[in-house]
């Protein structure tokens, strides 16, 4: 009976751990597939859409916009009637005192009433003033920059993220890579211990293999390292929260056709740049602003218009029906400048030097951008050579790395031909990889010089 309750027991319990077991095998790949929905896979055009529509920098360049347009609205406001309420009330503490001479005698009389007050609607509008109709030009001007300050920040937006994807593309091709020489590195070293121990290599193989594979981990693990801080920096670019595990789809392989693109210095002109639009939309306001300082010297006139009530009257009369009378007045008030301690000659003055500051100053910007859009030219040409030339070396390397393979497989090389032909083929796909990537970044870079840009928003 107790070798049948044991017996008992133990089936129990294998049934359990079986049960169990099963049950978290079927529940491993329920997580996986929850942690790959969790996952944010990303193109480079949903990247760079994300970008532009939840980055806070964007979003504080178009509510920029709409501040200038109110401030727009409010200058041309100015051209209407502007109407007030008013009111006033005063209590007199000590009435005035007037002397007259009646008959040679004189005589002391205090006039005015204990409570005076007004209260009416006023108007007043301009008529004629130079200075505000220019202003208004200006304000114009103001909203049109800050849509170009905005498209700035999107042009800005486009090449970090950009830029950062294909930093991300760079850094896992350069992650696989070393991951791929650490397993090679790993199996023929696993190789050569199987040999030794049958007497096939020297003991010098076996060290150097060891030491081969102890070189190979700190580069994967750098590259690791690398990948994760490019998507870091990739995700704060987006405003995704960093704890968001997310990737990205492609390779640096797949904009090889691009290189093949050609660009031809006398075709590029600076029409669409942001900078060049700002300083000149700048110096239109200066222009305007100049104009401003030379028509302070020019007459004004206004239209004002009121009516009003006043009362006035001592204690216990203020209240009384017949203390108030209706007064009003209409009028135009002409204003003729004349002589302001040399305020707007010198105010002139100072208008002329910024305008002139800011053309120089374009001049200047100008010519930055054209040598910064050869320099880019150059480094995509460059890029482009040094692509052709790693990948023919590539060829030959991989080339080189399967000989020598094979002939110490065969005891007619050593291992120091394995490793120096490894070392070899992972320079020349670097290479080829970091040109594909300078190319594009220095594309990126002239990109937005250039503005090659259009948003629908605009």
């Amino acid at each position: 009976m107790r070798r049948f309750l044991l017996m008992l027991g133990f089936v129990a319990t294998s049934l359990a751990a079986g049960a169990q077991e099963q049950t978290q095998t079927q529940s491993q790949p329920q997580e996986q597939a929850a942690q790959q929905e969790q996952k944010l896979v990303l193109t480079l055009e949903q990247a760079l859409e994300i970008a532009l529509s939840e980055s806070p920098t964007i979003k504080i360049a178009d509510q920029q916009i709409e501040a200038k347009r109110y401030a727009k609205q409010g200058t041309y406001a100015a051209l209407y009637p502007q109407i007030d309420a008013t009111a006033s009330y005063q209590r007199v503490i000590q009435k005035q005192t007037m002397s007259m001479d009646f008959g040679g005698q004189t005589q002391t009389i205090k006039v005015g009433s204990d409570n005076s007050f007004n209260g009416g609607v006023t108007l007043g509008m301009p008529v004629v003033n130079a200075q505000l109709w220019q202003s208004l030009k200006v304000s114009a001007l103001d909203v049109e920059l800050a849509v170009e300050q905005a498209r700035s920040s999107r042009i800005d937006m486009i090449e970090q993220v950009t830029k950062a994807y294909y930093g991300v593309l760079l850094a896992k091709q350069s992650y696989e890579l070393f991951q791929r020489v650490y397993d090679n590195t790993v199996a023929n070293n696993e190789f050569i211990k199987g040999r030794y121990k049958v007497g096939s290599v020297s003991e010098y193989d076996l060290i150097t293999s060891n030491v081969s594979v102890q070189n190979a981990l700190p580069n994967m693990i750098e590259a690791e390292y690398s990948v994760v801080l490019a998507l870091w920096q990739l995700k704060a670019l987006l405003g995704i929260d960093l704890e968001r595990e997310i990737d990205v789809t492609g390779s640096l392989m797949d904009y090889v056709s691009v290189l093949d693109q050609s660009y031809n210095i006398s075709q590029i002109d600076l029409e669409n740049n942001t900078t060049i639009k700002q300083l000149g939309m700048q110096e239109q306001m200066l222009e305007h602003a100049l104009k401003i300082t030379k028509l302070a010297n020019v007459p004004s006139l206004s239209l004002s218009a009121a009516y009003l009530y006043t009362a006035l009257g001592n204690d216990g009369k203020f209240f009384k029906k017949e203390a108030w009378n209706p007064y009003s007045y209409a009028g135009v008030q002409l204003n003729i400048p004349i002589f302001a301690g040399n305020k707007r000659r010198a105010a002139t003055r100072e208008a002329r030097i910024n305008l002139s500051n800011l053309q120089l100053q374009r001049e200047n910007v100008e010519r930055q951008l054209r040598v910064g859009i050869v320099q880019y030219l150059n480094n995509m040409q460059s890029s482009v050579k040094k692509y052709h030339a790693s990948a023919a070396t590539l060829d030959q390397a991989q080339r080189g790395y399967d000989i020598a393979v094979k002939r110490y497989d065969v005891g007619r090389g050593t291992l120091v031909d394995v490793d120096n032909s490894q070392v070899a083929l992972v320079q020349a796909e670097l290479s080829r990889n970091q040109s594909i990537f300078n190319f594009l970044s220095a594309k990126v870079s002239l990109d937005k010089v250039l503005g090659n840009y259009n948003f629908d928003n605009e």
